[in-house]
This record gives C-alpha cells, structure tokens and sequence, in this order.
C-alpha cells in the first residue's frame, strides 16, 4: 500500500484535480504580485508571522536544527490536514492553495520593488527546498480536493457496498498520500534548513 508505484498510480488517477489545483497555485501568484490595498495588508500580515518566527529562530543557540523542526512539522502537520479537511467540500486546500501562491507572488514582487536580486531571491531562497516542497503541498491539496469530490459524490445515492468501496478506496489513497508527502517535505526541510539557509545567510 505503501510502495512508491502504489503513490505515483494513485497520482496517475487524480491528474486532472492536479492540474486543476497546480492552476489554482499559479492564479494565487498572480494574485499575489498584483495585490493591493485589503489584500496586501492581508499578506502582509501573513509575512509578518513568518518573519518574527524567523527572527526568533535565528537567535537560538542551533537555528538550523530550530529551523529544520519548525518547518518540517508546521509543513508536514498542514500538509497532512488539508488531505483530509478536504472533506468538507475540498473548500479548505482550495483557499490554503490560493493564499500560499499569493504569498509566494507578494513576496517576489515586493522583494523585486525594493531591489533584491530575483537570482538570490528564486535560484537560492526558494528553488532548492521549493523544488520538492511546492509540489508536495499541491498535491496534498489535491487529495484534499479529491475527498470533497468523493462526499459530494457520495450524496448522490449509491448503493451500501459501492459507497463502502469508495471510501475505503479514498482513504485509503489519503493515508498512502500522507505518508510520502511527509517523506518529501521531511527531505525539503533538510533542504532549506541547510542549504537554503545557508546560501541566504551567505
């Protein structure tokens, strides 16, 4: 159940709500970069939370190993919920997907408005941890999705034993998908714990 051909057939069978919800990433960059009034404030207040954790990180006796716990837990532990919150309607991973990409957007943007290098800030603050990480929290908000698709589904009427199979089937792709992305974000918060906070730092 657990075997990497079981993950990427369980991906081959979704690929539709991927691209759907890896659009849905894209359409909240864009959103991000062009924010304005209400909706920078918003963001602004998201990267004000994550800056103060940063700081407060970096002042400890071992930030990079600070840095790896954090991230890897407040990744893997909302990776995981939006798998399964998804199961009220999908509408969670949704609004969690559309926020992140707008983060990511307003950060850029910003970052590039106040003269930073788009090398440094792309090619080494997001690009080697976000190679892995960006694709893991899309595709757990795509199991997210697909959890709403099968309780919408599911009000449909069908029969006992189909509706038994549909749900055994859809947790079961759940847990399956669970387990590795938490392997993948373990790996990316290796990642940028080391790497990435290196190169920024340097």
């Amino acid at each position: 159940m657990l075997r990497p051909s079981v993950f990427l057939k369980d991906l081959g069978s979704i690929r539709k709500t991927l691209l759907f919800v890896t659009a849905l990433f894209v359409l909240g960059i864009v959103a991000g970069w062009y924010s304005t009034g209400v909706m920078a404030e918003f963001i602004d207040r998201q990267m004000g939370g994550i800056r103060d954790i940063s700081a407060n990180l970096s002042q400890t006796s071992n930030p990079k190993w600070n840095f790896f716990v954090f991230i890897f837990f407040n990744n893997s532990i909302k990776a995981v919920l939006m798998i399964f919150l998804g199961l009220f309607a999908g509408i969670l991973p949704i609004l969690f997907l559309l926020v992140n990409g707008m983060v990511v957007g307003f950060l850029v943007h910003a970052s590039l408005e106040q003269g930073r290098s788009l090398f440094d800030l792309v090619v080494k603050g997001l690009l080697p941890h976000g190679i892995i990480e960006i694709p893991a929290i899309i595709i757990a908000c795509a199991f997210g999705v697909q959890m709403g698709l099968l309780l919408i589904s599911s009000l449909g009427g069908s029969g006992r034993g189909e509706l038994k199979r549909k749900w055994s089937e859809g947790f079961r792709r759940a847990w399956t998908a669970s387990v590795w992305i938490v392997i993948l974000l373990f790996v990316a918060a290796i990642i940028e714990s080391t790497v990435t906070y290196t190169l920024m730092k340097g």
